[in-house]
């Protein structure tokens, strides 16, 4: 049964299950509920709003309890003049108060004028009534409200679609995504985070406003993409290029894109979803797996009908470093994400020289997610090539360099060498250059494994070098 029939729908289950709808409440803590009873005892209304409720309903513990209630921004401040209040937003009708040092907004009810930079309405009018309030709000999952005892109001049929797993705009949803477009991006992330579907008008109209992306700030889409990455994201990856392109045009050249190489039985795009949804939720990995093939187009070439792209992982690297640029992501992101693209198509042979290299170059934990990378890789491969990473080798390895290097047997990095530049200054070499040639080709002779990193045996090689 189709979403044309989605009333009677709504009327059956309610139906069915209205006794159980009247005694399901929310378990409200006590710092929120205090600031409700201040706001009761002095004659206005006051309810818990949006995610909290969404949250609690779902068996998730609320990181927000934000309040709205009749009470105006002036008789609010009197409300709490005896509380550290924060005029976050008075002109929106939005203050915080703190409690016990932790902040809880709390709004005016409201209806919002246009929104003539698709982000913040132009003007606000202050409303009385909560029905209005809530109808404002995004999605029917964020627009129920509960009052002090928990017992929940539900205009807008939200726990018929948080039964149902349902993603649908408040009222009119071309109105909702021309007034912030973030929202389809919102909505891309509720559906990667839950697991929810997203109902078929909600998806039409984000479609046909996804060019409206573009007046978002950067910053505001790089919070929601690393979201919809975090999340259970196949689904969402699979069903929305088009609007992920309009933040990063090169992913269009990936769809659909043949790779013709009996490594890959997927397309570019294919191949590239499947990776990310497989590897750990750690978001550098996953925006590295998002960018980790996007330069294959710009790269291929055929050899007797086999396909090849030779020098993609340089050209990948270069497209992640301006795109993630261009979405605001910190220096430190980048550098890393561009270290695992870059790296992504290098062979690491289990071998403990080839992994003391890696472990010198990147570190720990980057070596770490370099292996989860390719991991994710060769599994959204051709089943036939899957087997080539040989992890579970190359972690034993590493953790036998690791506990080598606990006990001064071992090393990768020049703090972990037996000599140090003070060692070489006594065998009478003056500070400078010299001395840090001679300590990095000592490290790289350890790192070989011609040497041990014994400080005696390292002492005698620079002795003899040196003809003491």
């Amino acid at each position: 049964m189709g979403w044309q029939d989605s009333s009677s729908r709504k009327m059956v289950w309610k139906s069915i299950n209205e006794e159980n709808l009247n005694k399901r409440k929310v378990f409200i803590p006590d710092a929120p509920k205090q600031l409700m009873q201040v706001l009761l005892d002095a004659g206005y209304e006051a309810y818990v709003v949006g995610g909290c409720v969404r949250d609690f309903l779902l068996g998730q513990e609320p990181h927000d309890w934000d309040i709205c209630t009749n009470a105006l921004p002036d008789q609010m401040k009197e409300c709490f003049a005896n509380y550290r209040v924060i005029e976050t937003g008075l002109q929106h009708g939005t203050l915080t108060v703190m409690v016990d040092h932790v902040g809880y907004e709390i709004t005016t009810y409201r209806i919002d004028g246009e929104y003539t930079d698709h982000r913040h309405p132009d003007s606000v009018q202050f409303v009385g009534r909560l029905q209005e309030d809530l109808m404002r709000r995004d999605f029917t999952v964020n627009a129920m409200a509960a009052d002090i005892s928990g017992k929940i109001r539900d205009f807008y049929d939200g726990q018929f679609d948080l039964e149902h797993k349902w993603i649908r705009c408040v009222g009119d949803p071309d109105k909702r995504f021309t007034e912030d477009p973030l929202r389809i991006f919102r909505a891309m992330r509720f559906e990667s985070k839950l697991g929810f579907a997203i109902e078929e008008k909600t998806e039409d109209s984000m479609r046909r406003h996804r060019y409206l992306l573009q007046h978002i700030s950067a910053e505001r889409i790089n919070t929601e993409l690393t979201g919809i990455l975090m999340g259970d994201c196949y689904s969402t990856l699979a069903c929305f290029p088009d609007i992920l392109s309009v933040c990063i045009p090169e992913i269009k050249q990936c769809i659909g894109f043949q790779q013709n190489n009996p490594h890959h039985n997927r397309n570019v795009w294919d191949h590239t979803l499947f990776a990310v949804s497989v590897a750990p939720k750690d978001i550098y990995t996953r925006l590295a797996l998002l960018y980790h093939d996007i330069g294959k187009p710009l790269c291929y070439s055929e050899d007797s009908g086999v396909g090849h792209f030779y020098g993609h992982a340089a050209v990948s690297r270069d497209i992640a470093e301006k795109s993630l640029r261009n979405l605001r992501f910190d220096n430190q992101t980048i550098k890393l994400v561009t270290q695992l693209v870059e790296a992504h198509d290098r062979t690491i042979e289990p071998r403990k020289p080839v992994i003391r290299r890696c472990l010198n170059k990147m570190g720990m934990d980057q070596f770490l997610r370099l292996l989860d990378v390719k991991e994710a890789d060769y599994a959204a491969q051709a089943q036939i090539y899957g087997d080539r990473l040989h992890k579970a080798e190359i972690l034993q390895m590493t953790d036998e360099i690791i506990a080598a290097q606990i006990q001064q047997k071992d090393c990768f990095t020049l703090k972990d060498l037996a000599v140090n530049g003070n060692d070489l200054i006594q065998l009478g070499y003056k500070p400078g250059k010299k001395i840090g040639m001679i300590l990095n080709q000592l490290l790289e002779m350890v790192i070989d494994g011609i040497m041990e990193n014994d400080k005696a045996k390292l002492i005698d090689w620079v002795k003899n070098q040196k003809g003491v």
